[in-house]
């Protein structure tokens, strides 16, 4: 059974579903998880181990394995996690082990859970759904400011072409291809501000949530 107040931000990567999904779940009194560290953490468990993010086996393994302290780790940001964060999630069985991680999370008190398929397939009986996305050129640029920010230097072409990989990986996987769910409504934030899009998003979610 689905609480009657979770809420599915799903999108592509800098497209600003994170902070917003942060910032609904503050306003909202919900707990906030951002289910793409699962997989990032995932990922950087097969690293450590010098094995291949597109092994299966290992794969799965370090899914079944995986603790809270995994999601505190402080590497699962960056193209090498980027990358074997999308790697492992194609795998149906790393999905099969974090999903009931996540419906747990979810059904305890509801929540607002950020991530790609939260409501095409960890809650597709969410009342509240949004798919968060923007320009490839417009996430890369935020991409490429944030890592200026951290003190990383790379080209902005290079960061737009890694982000337009990761997205043809995510949206042409077999197992839950990153797509907005039928009832959820598409928030394109290429050409809004952090606020005006917190107070659109609050509005519809709102409005779903009744109340």
């Amino acid at each position: 059974m689905t609480p009657s107040r979770v809420v599915a931000v799903d999108g592509p990567a800098a497209a600003g579903k994170g902070t917003l999904a942060r910032r609904l779940a503050a306003e909202l009194g919900l707990p906030y998880l951002d289910t793409g560290l699962l997989y990032r953490a995932v990922g950087r468990r097969v690293l450590d181990r010098g094995a291949d993010p597109r092994d299966a086996d290992i794969a799965a393994a370090e899914a079944r394995a995986l603790t809270a302290a995994d999601l505190d780790r402080t590497d699962l940001r960056g193209p090498e996690a980027d990358m074997a964060a999308s790697a492992v999630a194609v795998l149906p069985g790393v999905r099969a082990a974090l999903l009931d991680w996540q419906r747990d999370f979810g059904r305890r008190h509801g929540a607002v859970m950020d991530g790609r398929d939260i409501g095409t397939v960890i809650f597709p009986d969410a009342p509240a759904k949004l798919f968060v996305t923007a320009s490839p050129e417009a996430r890369a640029r935020r991409r490429w400011l944030e890592l200026q920010g951290r003190g990383v230097e790379r080209p902005l072409a290079e960061v737009e072409a890694e982000m337009r990989a990761r997205d043809a990986q995510d949206a042409s996987r077999s197992t839950a291809p990153m797509k907005p769910a039928a009832d959820a409504v598409v928030l394109d934030t290429t050409d809004l501000d952090a606020e005006h899009a917190f107070r659109v998003a609050l509005d519809l979610v709102r409005r779903r949530l009744g109340g």
